[in-house]
C-alpha cells in the first residue's frame, strides 16, 4: 500500500514537471497536442495538459553566423578561385523555421555557396577583389528571398578568404611590383623634374639679383664719377680765380714773371737730362723776351676777364 502510494506521488511530480514549462528568454517552445502542431511558447511560465500536449522543438531567436565552408568557384575570365565566408541570420518564425524545413542552418549555407558559385561567375578574377561589397549584397537577397518560407531572416553575408591558384597569384604578385616599380619611376622623374624647374627658377632669380647689382654698382659708380668731376673742376675754377685774383693785386705781376722764369728754367733742366738730342733755340738767352711775351697775353686775358 505503502509502495502504491508513492508511485502515485511520483507520477504527479513527473505530470506537473511536465506540465509546467518555463521558456528562456531569446527562445521559443513549440507545442504539439497529438502530434499536431498547436502552439509556439514564448520567454515566461507555461502550463501545459498532461499527456496531450508535449514540446517538440526549441528554437533560439538569437542572431546565429554560421561558417560557409570554403568552396571552387569558376570565374568569368575561366579561373578557379576558392572562396569562404560567414552568414548571419535569425529565427523570426519559430513554427515555420521547424516545421518549414527539416535543418534551415544546413539549408542557408548551402544557399549561400550555390549563391557564391553562380555571382563569381558573372565577375572576372580583378573585379571579384573590388566587388565584394557588391557580392555580399547579391548573396543575402537572393538566399533571405529563398529562407522566407522557414521563417528565417538572413541579415548579412561577408566573404572571408579568395584564394587564386599559386600561379594566378605569382602572376598577380609580379604585375603589382611592376606596378609599383613604374609607380616609384614616375615619382623618381617628377621628382627630378621639380628639382631642375627649381634650379633653374633659382638660376634666374640669381641672374636677375646679380644684374640689378651690377646696375646699381654702375649707377654709384658713374654718379661718383660725375661728382668727382664737378669737384675737380669746381676746384680748378677757384684755383684760377684766386691767381687771378692775386695777379691783379700789387706786385702779382713781377712774382707771376719769378715763377714762370723758374718753370720755365727747370723744365729746360730736365729735357737736357733725360734727352740725348737737343735743340736749342736761337734766342735761349732772350728770356727776358719769352717772359714780357707771356706776361703780355696774361694781360690781355686779364682784360677779357674784366670786360
Amino acid at each position: 500500500m505503502q509502495f502504491v502510494a508513492i508511485a502515485i506521488a511520483v507520477f504527479i511530480i513527473y505530470t506537473l514537471t511536465k506540465c509546467i514549462r518555463v521558456v528562456p528568454q531569446k527562445q521559443a517552445f513549440i507545442v504539439e497536442r497529438l502530434g499536431k502542431y498547436h502552439a509556439t511558447l514564448e520567454a515566461g511560465l507555461h502550463l501545459l495538459v498532461p499527456i496531450l500536449d508535449r514540446v517538440a522543438y526549441k528554437q533560439s531567436l538569437k542572431e546565429q553566423a554560421l561558417d560557409v565552408p570554403p568552396q571552387q568557384c569558376i570565374t568569368k575570365d575561366n579561373i578557379a578561385v576558392e572562396v569562404d565566408g560567414i552568414i548571419y541570420l535569425m529565427v523570426m518564425d519559430a513554427a515555420k523555421a521547424s516545421y518549414g524545413i527539416g535543418n534551415y542552418t544546413f539549408a542557408t549555407t548551402q544557399l549561400a555557396q550555390t549563391t557564391m558559385r553562380s555571382e563569381m561567375g558573372k565577375l572576372e578574377l580583378d573585379r571579384s577583389f573590388e566587388e565584394r561589397t557588391t557580392l555580399n549584397g547579391a548573396i543575402v537577397e537572393a538566399v533571405d528571398k529563398a529562407s522566407d518560407p522557414w521563417g528565417v531572416k538572413v541579415t548579412r553575408y561577408e566573404i572571408k578568404n579568395i584564394t587564386p591558384p599559386p600561379s594566378i597569384r605569382d602572376a598577380m604578385e609580379k604585375q603589382m611590383r611592376a606596378e609599383r616599380e613604374k609607380r616609384a619611376l614616375i615619382a623618381e622623374s617628377e621628382g627630378d623634374r621639380q628639382a631642375k624647374i627649381n634650379r633653374a627658377e633659382g638660376d634666374k632669380q640669381e641672374a636677375i639679383e646679380r644684374s640689378e647689382g651690377e646696375k646699381r654698382k654702375r649707377v654709384n659708380e658713374a654718379e661718383g664719377r660725375s661728382k668727382e668731376i664737378f669737384l675737380v673742376a669746381k676746384a680748378q675754377a677757384d684755383g684760377i680765380r684766386e691767381v687771378a685774383h692775386a695777379i691783379s693785386e700789387k706786385g702779382g705781376m713781377g712774382a707771376l714773371n719769378m715763377q714762370l722764369a723758374q718753370d720755365y728754367l727747370q723744365q729746360f733742366g730736365k729735357l737736357a737730362k733725360t734727352n740725348n738730342t737737343m735743340i736749342i733755340p736761337s734766342d735761349l738767352a732772350n728770356v727776358g723776351g719769352i717772359l714780357k711775351a707771356v706776361t703780355s697775353i696774361i694781360k690781355s686775358d686779364d682784360v677779357t676777364l674784366a670786360k
